[in-house]
């Protein structure tokens, strides 16, 4: 079992990656196209790319920030649905989550 402290360094590890991640799409994102016509439709399939992973990561940004403010307010580990005590085992696979196994479903 993985104590709080534990899943606090982690999830900020994965923060600070994502961030990063994001960083990098967002100058891919940004860079000239080509004037060429078939390469700016590959381009553009590849925009679409990494405009879906981009929306995952700033998901993925928020749910990690809330888990951290529950953490910072002392209710991390409480179901946010149902206020039962989420499962360690729960936690040390998905320690963002604000839900018990069976608010989750």
């Amino acid at each position: 079992m993985i104590s709080t402290t534990d899943h606090k360094a982690q999830m900020q590890r994965r923060l600070a990656a994502l961030k990063s991640r994001l960083s990098g799409i967002s100058t891919e994102l940004v860079a000239e196209h080509s004037p060429d016509w078939e390469d700016l439709a590959a381009e553009r399939e590849g925009d679409e790319v990494l405009e879906g992973m981009g929306n995952a990561g700033l998901l993925e940004i928020r749910r990690i920030e809330a888990a951290l403010a529950r953490i910072e307010a002392g209710d991390y580990g409480i179901c946010v649905t149902c206020g039962q005590e989420i499962e360690p085992s729960r936690l040390d696979v998905l320690p963002d989550t604000p839900f018990c196994r069976n608010c989750a479903t």
